[in-house]
């Protein structure tokens, strides 16, 4: 751990107040010959393992400037302020974060790209994006400040999992727009890991880099650790490999596969947590106890309410997971509902971080489906399916094969397609895997069958069957 870190202060714009929370950690206790035993677990220990009662003063104190800062920026969030009468001066502290409204993923569309940006767009470094319905996305911006910060939560991830200076971070999640590849390939920068960005597939030459290099810490989704473990094992490489845990997350996954995973990599596997619209992975994490993932609560406060009525929840009761950034300033998000059901847990955690606990989510309040580490909805498909000239007949079959999520859309002729064809069903097939390629940025496949093969409900469509059992 680099000696610039053990003494790192909170971000730029802390008020005085905040540099007094952070001073009152004793020296003495980061100097002693005991340092390298005590922060093996932690990353930032000033942070992680601060006294609630502080933690809480921090956070008011946070999010009435952000709540200042986005109604001044922002004319979406003014606006939505003004409508249910709430102004800056009446958010006090987080006893008040309840006063403010919720949003939504469809605020976040209905906004693209521009409408939540709360600074000058050269004020931002990059941006980052997950899929979106009928082709809107959420695109999510970061200044130079905020990609710091997202690091700092990775790196506190990665340390949490074993990683030091001394490790090999193999990050196989997907690179590009998609935040898993860029949040832990920084987070392991700040950590001081060599650091190999092998983005996800080409499992070979994933498993020779693994062996030649010595990777220590592997980064990717479960499904696809889950691979890997069996590639090692079906060539005899387990004794090759030197891994010693995984940090796996963008999918839901049981503790059923983690278990598969530790056994057949030899490895702790660890979960993490992000959203894109937030930051990216980071948002939360595991430590050692592997009990729930802690919230980076210097920089998002996190709620539970009733997905129907919106009403906060008590400690321990499930519900919906709402999400309010604090430290965030290209993008920043208020009462942000994510629709994942879990719940959170201030049981003190042996491993010495203060910070709440969210349990692994048990599924989702909507109908969207986590296939290959990818957000995929039903309206997406049939928007593809619509304008292809196709009915809104349609089945999605999600299986999880070995290891690996499998989607197949059977998709229905019209009757005029069937009396009058223009096209084999093989390039009929081939057209919409295509189109789902571009919509979704995966590999679908797809089977075309004849009218009214697919069953009427005579209720809700049933337009996904989701075999894989998941929670």
């Amino acid at each position: 751990m680099h000696k610039k870190n053990i003494f790192h202060r909170l971000q730029a714009g802390t008020e005085k107040k905040t540099e007094k929370i952070v001073s009152i950690v004793p020296v003495k206790k980061y100097i002693n010959n005991d340092w390298r035993n005590y922060m093996k677990n932690y990353y930032q220990p000033e942070i992680e393992t601060m006294p609630l009662e502080q933690l809480q003063e921090l956070q008011s104190e946070r999010l009435v400037k952000q709540v200042k800062f986005v109604y001044d920026n922002v004319k979406f969030y003014r606006e939505k302020m003004d409508e249910v009468g709430v102004k800056p001066e009446n958010i006090k502290g987080i006893e008040d974060l309840h006063k403010l409204p919720f949003i939504t993923k469809d605020d976040l569309r209905d906004q693209y790209p521009y409408g939540l940006l709360a600074v000058p767009l050269e004020d931002c470094v990059r941006i980052q994006s997950t899929s979106g319905t009928t082709g809107r996305r959420v695109v999510a911006f970061y200044t130079q400040e905020d990609l710091d910060i997202w690091e700092e939560c990775c790196a506190r991830a990665i340390v949490a999992a074993g990683g030091t200076k001394e490790d090999v971070c193999h990050v196989c999640y997907g690179y590009g727009l998609f935040t898993g590849g860029p949040g832990l390939n920084g987070g392991s920068h700040k950590v001081g890991c060599l650091t190999l960005p092998m983005s996800s597939g080409n499992t070979e030459r994933q498993l020779q880099f693994m062996t030649d290099l010595g990777s220590t810490i592997l980064c990717c989704t479960p499904s696809y650790a889950a691979n890997l473990g069996e590639a090692v094992n079906e060539r005899g490489l387990k004794d090759q490999i030197k891994l010693k845990a995984g940090i796996f997350g963008a999918e839901p996954w049981t503790e059923e596969m983690r278990h598969n995973i530790e056994e057949s990599l030899n490895i702790k596997a660890y979960d993490i947590y992000g959203l894109t619209e937030i930051s990216g992975p980071g948002v939360s994490f595991e430590c050692e106890e592997q009990a729930g993932m802690h919230i980076q609560e210097d920089h998002f406060i996190a709620e539970i309410i009733d997905p129907k009525t919106g009403e906060v929840l008590p400690e321990g009761e499930l519900g919906e997971l709402v999400f309010t950034c604090i430290t965030k300033k290209a993008f920043p998000l208020m009462r942000y509902r994510t629709r994942d059901l879990c719940r959170l847990t201030r049981k003190k955690c042996s491993c010495g971080r203060t910070h709440v606990r969210m349990m692994k989510p048990k599924g989702r309040s909507d109908d969207m489906m986590i296939v290959k580490g990818v957000n995929v909805w039903p309206s997406q498909i049939e928007a593809v399916l619509l304008k292809q000239g196709y009915q809104a007949n349609y089945q999605i079959v999600v299986d999880r094969i070995g290891n690996n999520d499998t989607i197949e859309v059977q998709v229905e002729l019209t009757k005029e397609m069937a009396e009058n064809p223009t096209m084999t069903i093989a390039e009929r097939e081939k057209k919409i895997v295509s189109g789902l390629k571009s919509m979704l940025g995966i590999k679908v496949e797809v089977c075309v069958v004849e009218p009214k093969t697919i069953t009427r409900s005579e209720g809700k469509a049933v337009r996904v069957i989701d075999k894989r059992h998941l929670y």
